[in-house]
């Protein structure tokens, strides 16, 4: 798919825009004047995959936690501000490596303007965190809550930010409507050239939140919109950072885990599809191996799977085919298939200079 051309920022070593791959973040929910808890959770993020994550700056006593974290932080750290332009510029001169305001809360340009001064001073690019829930006011009354509302609260703020010279920036536009989240970015695709951060707001817990981020930021990625994503789901956030990662690689936009084609099964089977494909997951977990296994359970469209796949089983009586690049390779006895299957993706993996 061809991705919208758009600006390049930079977030400390990661790449935001242009040609730079599309990024995951999430945001700690800990409470940020405890450095060391903060720190534990950043680490299990970055652990998970996350190559940023933002944290909420939201008095004076977080403020001052923000130089350790930036310190020890093994990923860019955002700074997440509403309301009080002061913390924002208390972050920046602690060392953040990127802001995110909402025009919603921070209405006076004076103020703004002295937090772009600050961001120009230290080199900070500045999200503009646009969401229907802290919309202005004044859009509210005159165009209600709807993507246009939402693209002229961004555009608002990001005139202002140009006036001031300043260009380093990116947007985002979420709503807990997925409708109205993907109208809303893909306006704002065709009026800017700004990196663009996705994720559909307040999207619940795991289970329909993660229905609502699939759809919503799988649309737009399709699209080719999208620079970085976040997947927002009530509870601990390390399960964003999986879900984020599985949206990208089931768009091959990642390809930096094995790809477990699997049949859903019918009355046809011929295989234990699901305990063979979990059993292939749970070997292969953790394992950087960009190739496609496929483990079908019939001769219906199982041959035709597996010799898509660059290795995959198809099941067929006693005996099942194994494929490898498009060939058949062999049969094998139903109960000796999952270790020619492993040996196989062994193999692979040799050949591309990795290990499992």
């Amino acid at each position: 798919m061809n991705r919208r051309a758009c600006r390049t920022i930079r977030v400390r070593d990661v790449e935001i825009g242009g040609s730079a791959p599309i990024s995951v973040q999430s945001m700690t929910n800990t409470d940020t004047r405890d450095a060391m808890a903060t720190l534990a959770q950043i680490e299990k993020l970055h652990k998970a995959g996350a190559d940023l994550v933002r944290i909420s700056v939201y008095d004076e006593a977080c403020v001052r936690s923000v130089r350790k974290l930036v310190d020890y932080s093994p990923v860019p750290l955002i700074a997440d501000i509403h309301f009080d332009h002061r913390l924002a510029i208390g972050a920046m001169e602690n060392g953040i490596h990127k802001l995110r305001i909402n025009p919603g809360n921070i209405e006076r340009q004076e103020d703004v303007r002295r937090v772009v001064d600050c961001a120009k001073a230290h080199k900070v690019p500045i999200r503009i965190g646009v969401n229907t829930g802290s919309l202005p006011k004044d859009l509210v009354a005159s165009m209600g809550v709807t993507p246009d509302s939402m693209v002229e609260a961004a555009l608002r703020h990001v005139r202002i930010l140009e006036a001031c010279g300043f260009f380093d920036i990116a947007l985002s536009l979420k709503a807990s409507d997925v409708r109205t989240n993907v109208l809303a970015y893909r306006k704002m695709a065709e009026l800017c050239d700004y990196p663009l951060h996705l994720g559909v707001t307040e999207a619940g817990r795991r289970g329909m939140g993660n229905v609502k981020s699939d759809i919503g930021i799988g649309a737009l990625l399709l699209d080719g919109i999208g620079d970085t994503i976040r997947v927002s789901l009530s509870g601990d956030p390390v399960p964003e950072v999986e879900a984020g990662l599985n949206i990208l690689r089931a768009l091959n936009l990642r390809r930096d885990a094995v790809n477990i084609v699997s049949c859903p099964t019918c009355g046809r089977k011929m295989l234990d599809v699901e305990s063979l494909a979990k059993e292939v997951e749970r070997r292969l977990a953790g394992v950087e191996l960009p190739i496609t296994v496929a483990i079908m359970g019939c001769v219906v469209n199982g041959p035709g799977e597996a010799k898509q796949a660059d290795v995959g089983i198809a099941g067929g009586g006693s005996a099942g085919a194994l494929f490898r690049h498009g060939i058949l390779v062999r049969r094998v006895p139903k109960e000796n298939l999952l270790d020619a299957l492993m040996e196989e993706i062994a193999d692979i993996a040799k050949e591309m200079d990795r290990t499992l």
